[in-house]
């Protein structure tokens, strides 16, 4: 006698045959077998949290469904309140960042102005410097009769 044989087959409503196998004796425990029910198989596998779900009627006047339904229905308005909160702090945050560019720009051309006022009266005192001071070797020789150029 087969392995096949001595095996029970039950077929469910998805088309899918759950084969049993009799316990062995080396005490190792089988795992149930998914077998088509048609020849030449097809169909996808499907979970078996939404085996139950699939082809089941659903009773809207139901306690569960109403519940359900209310219970999905406050998870939907809190994800749309939290999305729309999500953005509004977004929009402040990108204002907030607008307001300090135009406040550090405004800052950088105030620094701009002040750095080229300073080096503009750097450049004017170093000329004064510069027109004041005479070269020592000129100077001194036209100035002192006691020089050793006489």
């Amino acid at each position: 006698m087969s392995k096949t044989s001595q095996q029970n087959s039950a077929a469910d409503a998805h088309g899918v045959s759950v084969i049993h196998s009799q316990p062995h004796g080396s005490g190792l425990q089988q795992v149930p077998q998914l077998v088509p029910v048609s020849p030449g198989g097809g169909g996808k596998a499907v979970p078996p949290s939404k085996q139950g779900k699939k082809n089941s009627f659903v009773d809207r006047n139901s306690d569960e469904y109403r519940q359900r339904r209310e219970r999905n229905n406050m998870a939907v308005k809190k994800s749309r309140l939290k999305s729309k909160q999500k953005a509004q702090d977004t929009l402040q945050r990108v204002n907030q960042l607008k307001e300090e560019n135009e406040r550090l720009e405004a800052k950088i051309k105030l620094l701009t102005k002040e750095l080229s006022v300073l080096k503009d009266l750097f450049l004017e005192h170093a000329h004064n410097l510069a027109d004041t001071v005479q070269p020592v070797g000129t100077e001194a020789s036209a100035a002192d009769p006691d020089s050793k150029g006489q």
